[in-house]
């Protein structure tokens, strides 16, 4: 039987496509937990809609993504802390810190989006990687000084 996927299903294939699978499989498995419907020329258009939706929404997120990497390229971002000698922290920098120091500047972001491989736990000038869409990423220099 050929059916439409709606969700990824493992080592089946992935959303939109069109597979063969045995008859008891679809009925049994995939048909009650809405993960595939079958296949049928209303369901092939629906499915088209959905994939040009989809790809035009993707479009109008990378084109935003451009716009914030173009901001974030001249940005420099202090975040004064308080500090117990000349180099270590009290505390330590994560993303969240810096996606709030973001948000002050008007540039709203999701701290997930923020890659910190560890927390910054001195003073100093950093380039953290930020990854904005799949395809684009960007830099962002922060100086962390004393308070």
């Amino acid at each position: 039987m050929e059916v439409i996927l709606t969700k990824d299903v493992d080592k089946v294939g992935k959303a939109g496509a069109v597979v063969k699978v045995k008859d008891g499989f679809a009925r049994n498995l995939l048909f009650p937990k809405g993960l595939a419907i079958p296949v049928t020329t209303a369901n092939l258009k629906k499915i088209e809609q959905e994939k040009q939706k989809l790809t035009q929404e993707l479009e109008k997120n990378k084109q935003e993504a451009i716009k914030i990497k173009e901001r974030l390229d001249v940005l420099s971002l202090t975040i004064p802390v308080i500090a117990q000698d000349e180099k270590s922290l009290y505390g330590s920098i994560t993303s969240l810190d810096i996606s709030n120091a973001l948000k002050e500047e008007g540039i709203e972001l999701d701290k997930g989006k923020v890659i910190l491989e560890e927390p910054i736990k001195s003073l100093g000038i950093y380039e953290v990687p930020i990854k904005l869409h799949p395809e684009i990423s960007a830099k962002l220099k922060i100086w962390i000084v004393k308070k």
